[in-house]
Parts: C-alpha cells; sequence; structure tokens
C-alpha cells in the first residue's frame, strides 16, 4: 500500500507511522494529528514500505510498531541506526517485553498499546526536547562520617544507594559510606540529578548502569560490576528513564 498523508500545516514535527493493522494506524495517526506540535503525518502498513519513503522523504520522527511480518520494527530500527541522520523513533506495542532491545536501539521512548493520548503527548515531548541540550546539574558534596572524621564525596561517584535502616549505604566505588537519612528524602531530593528507585531499598545512578539485564520477565541492571534486581513495580519507569536520558544528546 502507498504511503498516506495527513493535511499538513505551516509548522510542526512531521511524522511517520508504522503499523501492519490498519484500525491501530488510523488510531495512532488521529491522535497525532490532534497534538498541536505535530505538523503532518505519513503513514506505511510495513517497514519496507516505510523505508523506501525515508529513503526519499525526511521526517522528524518514526512511531513505529515492533511486531509486523516480514521485516519487523526491531529490525527497520537497525537499518536506520545506519542512516546519515536516524530519525528519533518511539516504539509503539502491545509487547512490553522487548524495551531492552528498544533501548539497546537508541529509541526516544516505548509506549504500550492500547494507547492513551496523554502518554503519546509524552512520547512527542520526548521527541521535542531531544533536540535540545538537557539542563547541566550541578554536583552536589555530601558530608560523610569516617572514622570519627567529616570527609566530603562528589555525588557524581555515587553509583547506587542502599537503604539500611534509619541511615543509607552510599556505594562510591569499592567503597561505602553511611549516611543518616531516609531513602525517600533522597530519592527526592537527587532525583534530578539522574537517581531513581529500582527496588524499595535502592536508589541507582542512571549515569553508572553498565547493562540492563532481562531473564524471563526479570530485570537487572548492572552497576560497577554489581548486578542490582529492579522490581517488577519498578521496571517500567526504570526503562522509560533510561529511554528518556539515552535520547537526550
Amino acid at each position: 500500500m502507498n504511503p498516506s498523508r495527513q493535511p499538513v500545516p505551516p509548522s510542526g514535527l512531521r511524522v511517520l507511522v508504522v503499523d501492519d493493522e490498519r484500525p491501530a494506524l488510523d488510531e495512532l495517526a488521529y491522535l497525532l494529528s490532534r497534538d498541536a506540535r505535530v505538523g503532518g503525518v505519513l503513514t506505511c502498513d510495513s517497514a519496507t514500505e516505510a523505508l523506501r519513503l525515508l529513503r526519499e522523504t525526511e521526517v522528524d520522527a518514526v512511531f513505529l510498531d515492533i511486531s509486523m511480518p516480514g521485516l519487523t520494527g526491531l529490525e527497520m530500527a537497525q537499518v536506520l541506526a545506519r542512516f546519515r541522520t536516524p530519525p528519533p523513533i518511539v516504539f509503539v506495542t502491545a509487547h512490553e517485553q522487548h524495551a531492552v532491545e528498544a533501548f539497546e536501539l537508541a529509541a526516544v521512548d516505548y509506549v504500550l498499546k492500547p494507547v492513551r493520548e496523554d502518554r503519546l503527548a509524552e512520547a512527542v515531548r520526548r521527541v521535542v526536547e531531544g533536540a535540545a541540550p538537557a539542563p547541566a546539574t550541578s554536583d552536589e558534596q555530601i558530608a560523610v562520617e569516617l572514622g570519627g572524621v567529616t570527609r566530603f564525596v562528589n555525588r557524581r561517584d555515587i553509583t547506587h544507594v542502599e537503604a539500611q535502616g534509619d541511615y543509607v549505604r552510599l556505594h562510591v566505588g569499592p567503597v561505602s559510606h553511611l549516611l543518616r537519612a531516609p531513602l525517600s528524602q533522597l530519592e527526592a531530593e537527587w532525583g534530578d540529578a539522574g537517581f531513581v528507585r529500582i527496588h524499595r531499598s535502592l536508589l541507582v545512578a542512571l549515569a553508572h548502569i553498565d547493562e540492563v539485564r532481562m531473564d524471563q520477565g526479570r530485570c537487572t541492571v548492572v552497576v560497577d560490576g554489581a548486578e542490582l534486581t529492579v522490581s517488577r513495580r519498578h521496571t517500567r519507569a526504570l526503562r522509560e528513564m533510561l529511554l528518556k536520558r539515552r535520547a537526550q544528546p
């Protein structure tokens, strides 16, 4: 089927929607056309047709299904990664288990079907903001006690934080320090610095995550050689934070 195109306002993002199921394709195109930041919507019902279109037409983002006959969405994303200027990709799928692969392909976002309009608006926001440098966050020095001496630890060097009763343990490479503070307080205060809760007793610094592993629905992250378990409750939030960070230049 030839690609179709929605009316294009004078300005706004030009996006391409790729999905082999016509009802899902039409619904996603309609929702995107309602977003004031979107100026035009192209649609294709196969990855092969979409690649042919993208060799001739520039778009600002691709909203891509994963499970499609022939070339899958993940395979298409691998092809797009070899483009001189790859367009940002937002995966839109009913299958949550491909999130790690999407992250490895530098996807901007990973939206689960059925698609809510507010969730899609968040994906568009990530596409828009992905073109701008992330705001710099100032580093902070944390005062810790060690053998009766107060030392200062740079927050950027902390890999993860572990709750221990009324204290938290700050991990800095092979060394750790106790700090009297609730984990919930650090979660609130350090969120803008890239710390995210992965378990009721753990915060990790996104910048220090070396690997994300999925095994039969169980998610873990590797931080400075340590493999830490991500609770099911926090898996989706972690995935979205990693995708957002990966999208930032």
